[in-house]
């Protein structure tokens, strides 16, 4: 579908409560083109890839990050149209040094699912800029929902990936994601002001500035529920999860436990709780003493 002047939108075919109706494929340019996130590794959604290209020439294939339903497709779609895949690194780069220190302990991603294998043909740097007959794109490192997220900004709009949706607030699960690094960028968003952000699922995001409030506040009133409770007493993410959400799925309670223990990190870090044995999803957190 035709969202504007030299944006084109191709929807993949994954619906899921974690995709909403599918991932957002995005063809900026007229006479070459631009590809930004190819989306999962998916047959039929390459096909239509390839009718919306219609034969013209891609320059790029840019990604968002490196989860499986945004990064899969880009090997196949770049050995038919020859365009490099760039990104900010593989599906390890711009971990936290507690990230990483998680991962190594033995926990892994959860939600939609890291790529092991993506490795792209070009590294973007934060603010570097592509040009081409479609103008300048800047990429923009975001990471919090993961590592090596970024933002494209052209023209009037921002296309924001994962970091910023309409439909939903962004998962933040460690150790792919990072709460601290997620609060930080989005103040770094609000930086580039823009008409409009195209996310990586869901409708365009016409109020930009408002949505990236919203998320703030969001993510601030999680962190004021779950000092709540830690109040009442000592607790594991999984309590704090079963106290604090009533209105969840019961197959988004994984995902919603996966965020509480993002804000238990990022808590940890600035010496406000404790956790024991050690920081982990099963630690006992308590308040720090003042």
């Amino acid at each position: 579908m035709k969202l504007g002047d030299d944006v084109t939108l191709v929807l993949a075919p994954n619906p899921s409560p974690m995709t909403n109706l599918g991932t957002n494929t995005y063809l900026l340019g007229h006479e070459t083109l631009v590809v930004i996130d190819p989306g999962p590794a998916d047959p039929a959604h390459l096909r239509a890839l390839e009718r919306a290209i219609a034969g013209r020439p891609v320059s790029h294939i840019l990604l968002t990050h490196s989860h499986l339903d945004h990064s899969p497709l880009a090997a196949a779609l770049s050995a038919r149209t020859k365009a490099p895949v760039c990104a900010f690194g593989n599906s390890y780069a711009g971990r936290s040094k507690v990230m990483a220190e998680l991962a190594q302990d033995g926990l892994a991603g959860g939600g939609e699912g890291i790529d092991p294998r993506f490795e792209p043909d070009q590294l973007l740097k934060d603010r570097q800029v592509l040009s081409g007959d479609w103008g300048q794109i800047m990429a923009v490192h975001t990471p919090g929902h993961i590592g090596n997220h970024l933002c494209f900004a052209w023209r009037d709009v921002v296309f924001t990936g994962d970091h910023v949706m309409g439909w939903a607030s962004s998962l933040v699960s460690p150790p792919d994601g990072d709460l601290t690094d997620f609060m930080a960028s989005c103040v770094r968003l609000k930086e580039h002001a823009a008409r409009l952000y195209y996310p990586g699922h869901g409708a365009p995001i016409t109020d930009p500035a408002a949505r990236l409030d919203w998320l703030i506040t969001h993510r601030q009133s999680r962190e004021a529920q779950i000092l709540d409770a830690l109040a009442q007493q000592p607790q594991t993410p999984s309590d704090i999860t079963a106290l604090i959400y009533h209105d969840v799925a019961p197959g988004l309670i994984s995902a919603a436990e996966r965020n509480v223990f993002a804000h238990l990190v990022d808590l940890h870090q600035r010496g406000k709780v404790t956790a024991k044995p050690r920081l982990g999803i099963t630690a006992v957190f308590a308040l720090a003493e003042p």
